[in-house]
């Protein structure tokens, strides 16, 4: 959590898919959010000092034994508050008004009627569309509020208790649906919260590295990289902070791109100067992966290997204390149950499935951004384009790309049809265009026909997604004629392969990864 000196906006979540893209939007205003579930206590909700309170949306019904809820003393703690959707029936639930079944449902874009003027619709004319989710609705809202909108299906589209500054709006602003949702959010955060749009990455930079200096003190850091984008950040802001009582642990777990290992040792070390050790533990990671495909169980194996590798190297080096580690946002939203009612997704290696035996403890300066913020650190960092806008590549590298069983030999099929692709891309000028762009190779056989033999060879599924957050994605209407060379090029270049698919699914339903 950053210092006093950033207003700060809670987001508490009641389930929906949709409660990442709040914190996101509020971000997006250089304004500082936190994602936090609906049974946060009031105690960690007065700690935190919210100038304003966000209710996410949800699943649920408010009426139904065990739905989620808050504790009601929320309502008098004298912060604004806005209510989406669930959060907006839940408060006139606790309130005093009506929710109940609507006689039908209400989704997708709906037109709101903006009946009186308010500073949360400041800038927007009388009619604006909006993206509505939702079988229940309003019926009643108790007298202190007023109607501020309207539309065909909800008569109490928005409304605000104007001396408590408690609004409810049925739709949901955060989603690219609702055009106006941008300003709207604004509204609430900088005329209804009056908060302060300090939250720069600049201001990110000089708070990171006072904070890890007050927590490190004298003590020993060992950082583990990639030589990716998020841990190359991490490393140079705790390099900064501490000098050189850091040293970063590169390991080549065997899961690498083509002449990755190669390629990082050196930027690392000759261009950016850290203080290095590179360990070469590709033999222990794939004798443990052996005859393993299940994918939680990949990942949880690479997660123990990579800390037992961590701790031989701090053993080495003396006395170390943390271990530093690349952990983003989206990673803790993801990979654990403190959503509240949110449902875990995947596991991350990188923030859980650690052991217990760990003796280190854990430094994660990154912990609190999304990924374009992490990119915007690093120019502010001074690092250049090329690693800043490094497509984002998992922890668990090709170990969770390549299905099935890990082997040496599928394992360099995967890097060189992944290659291929990759730059073929790079040659298109479509590379900064695309927020993550892979290629998978497929736990099945494909019969094929080379020359005049009939072959039964692997199968490539390449992928590319467009996203602004990694929290949801679309995919990428990629040129034919691109997709028909790098085809042609991994059939005839990569022995072993011959057949190419596309993957046209977006997150969700889908993950960005496979696995």
């Amino acid at each position: 959590m950053p210092s006093i000196g950033y207003d700060k906006i809670l987001v508490l979540d009641f389930g929906s898919q949709y409660s990442h893209l709040i914190a996101r939007r509020i971000r997006e205003l250089r304004v500082y959010c936190e994602l936090h579930p609906c049974t946060m206590s009031m105690e960690r909700i007065c700690s935190f000092a919210p100038k304003g309170i966000i209710l996410s949306g949800g699943p649920a019904s408010v009426y139904e034994q065990g739905a989620p809820t808050v504790d009601p003393g929320i309502w008098d703690l004298g912060v604004p508050i806005l209510g989406i959707c669930y959060g907006f029936q839940l408060m006139m639930h606790q309130l005093g008004g009506e929710v109940a079944r609507g006689t039908r449902r209400e989704y997708g874009h709906a037109q709101l009627e903006i009946e009186r003027s308010d500073p949360l619709f400041a800038g927007l004319g009388p009619n604006s569309t909006v993206w509505m989710s939702h079988g229940d609705k309003v019926y009643r809202i108790p007298h202190t509020f007023r109607r501020l909108a309207v539309t065909h299906n909800s008569e109490y589209a928005a409304i605000v208790d104007p001396e408590r500054h408690l609004y409810g709006i049925q739709f949901h602003p955060e989603v690219t649906h609702t055009p106006d949702g941008m300003q709207i959010l604004d509204n609430f955060v900088s005329l209804i919260c009056r908060c302060n749009h300090n939250w720069t990455m600049g201001s990110f930079v000089e708070e990171a590295v006072r904070r890890i200096r007050d927590r490190v003190g004298e003590g020993k850091v060992i950082g583990a990289v990639s030589g990716g984008v998020d841990s190359t950040v991490a490393a140079v802001l705790v390099s900064r902070a501490i000098d050189d009582r850091f040293t970063a642990i590169f390991v080549d777990h065997g899961l690498l791109r083509l002449n990755e290992a190669e390629q990082v040792v050196s930027r690392l070390r000759n261009r950016l100067g850290i203080r290095l050790v590179a360990v070469d533990a590709s033999e222990r990671f794939l004798s443990r992966l052996q005859g393993i495909t299940e994918p939680e169980q990949k990942r949880k194996i690479i997660g123990n290997v990579f800390i037992e590798v961590f701790e031989e190297e701090a053993r080495k080096l003396g006395e170390v204390d943390f271990l530093m580690q690349g952990t983003l946002y989206p990673d803790v939203i993801e990979s654990t149950p403190f959503r509240g009612p949110s449902a875990k997704i995947k596991s991350h290696h990188n923030v859980e499935g650690l052991p217990e035996r760990m003796n280190l403890k854990l430094i994660e300066p990154l912990r609190e951004l999304f990924k374009d913020e992490v990119r915007a650190v690093g120019k502010e960092l001074g690092l250049d384009d090329d690693l800043i806008y490094r497509q984002p590549f998992p922890g668990p590298g090709l170990g969770v790309r390549c299905l099935g069983h890990l082997t040496r030999e599928r394992l360099d099929i995967l890097r060189h049809a992944d290659a291929i692709y990759i730059d073929e891309i790079r040659k298109a000028g479509l590379y900064r265009e695309i927020g993550q762009a892979f290629a998978v190779l497929l736990p099945v056989r494909s019969v094929g026909v080379m020359g005049d033999d009939r072959t039964y060879e692997e199968v490539i599924a390449l992928r590319a997604v467009h996203t602004r957050d990694y929290m949801t994605a679309d995919w990428v209407p990629l040129p034919y004629e691109l997709l028909r060379i790098v085809s042609n090029r991994i059939i005839n270049e990569v022995r072993g392969v011959n057949r190419v698919v596309y993957d046209i699914s977006s997150k969700p339903p889908s993950t960005i990864e496979w696995e």
